[in-house]
């Protein structure tokens, strides 16, 4: 039972933070937990505690998996592309966001832990990828890292920014699938070999 509670509570955590970041309540999120106050610190000592566990889960739900060893190089990038803006610019990403930036400064070390647990590993994921890649003559020889990091800043980029400001919606498929082919196609021309 206590897995569960503590499972219920990182829910509800979740939830919460997403919604009113940092200034949710431990009595706001016991209750939609389910549980008492006392268990919500029986398995999280304080408020940043949990704070923490529910950032560290939101930054690996970013990490988008990539085929090893794709003939499709085009295919196989857009296939990521899509599902990781899926993942950062859909409500929830754009939420993580919202939550855990102003909690930067607060929780330093919890940031870096973050970005090297998920964007981190994501850059070094799809660096591998890319230098597989570039090493097979399918792209021009370049730093793979730099490559990987720039990839990512062309698919959030500016539309993270638009959507923080609720400046555009998500729009239908079609447009965010065609963006996305225009994006990939593009970081491709400059990695033309």
């Amino acid at each position: 039972m206590s897995v569960v509670n503590r499972e219920r509570v990182l829910r509800a955590a979740t939830s919460s933070f997403l919604a009113r970041g940092y200034r949710s309540s431990v009595d706001h999120i016991a209750r939609r937990a389910g549980v008492a106050k006392q268990t919500v610190y029986h398995h999280f000592p304080s408020k940043d505690e949990l704070f923490k566990e529910v950032a560290r889960d939101l930054a690996k739900r970013v990490l988008i998996e990539l085929e090893s060893e794709p003939q499709d190089v085009r295919k196989a990038l857009l296939r990521f592309a899509l599902a990781y803006r899926q993942r950062v610019l859909g409500a929830q990403g754009i939420a993580t966001f919202r939550s855990v930036v102003p909690e930067v400064t607060r929780f330093p070390a919890l940031a870096k832990a973050m970005y090297n647990g998920g964007a981190g590993v994501l850059v070094q994921r799809l660096a591998k990828y890319l230098d597989e890649v570039m090493e097979s003559g399918r792209m021009r020889r370049d730093d793979p890292e730099l490559a990987a990091e720039l990839l990512l800043g062309m698919l959030v980029g500016h539309d993270r920014i638009k959507r923080l400001f609720g400046v555009t919606s998500n729009g239908t498929n079609g447009t965010e699938s065609r963006r996305t082919a225009r994006i990939v196609d593009c970081f491709l021309r400059a990695y033309s070999s």
